[in-house]
């Protein structure tokens, strides 16, 4: 098997740990923030955003990547 034809498979699994990855913090999250941390809380959902500001584009360029023979 070619490397390149590894990269695309890879790389869907990364970002399918990554989502993983969202969930379980926001559970999390959400546990503390029922608990009064408010500033926590508030620091965590900044780094989520960025992790949902960039998916839509790493959605994109994965898909691209598999449909590329």
């Amino acid at each position: 098997m070619r490397h390149e034809d590894v990269i695309p498979p890879v790389l869907k699994a990364l970002n399918e740990n990554q989502l993983a990855l969202v969930a379980a913090i926001e559970e999390l999250t959400k546990w503390v923030g029922d608990r009064g941390s408010v500033d926590t809380v508030r620091n965590v959902h900044g780094a989520l955003e960025m992790l949902a500001y960039n998916q839509a584009s790493i959605d994109m360029s994965i898909a691209l990547m598999m449909r590329q023979d």
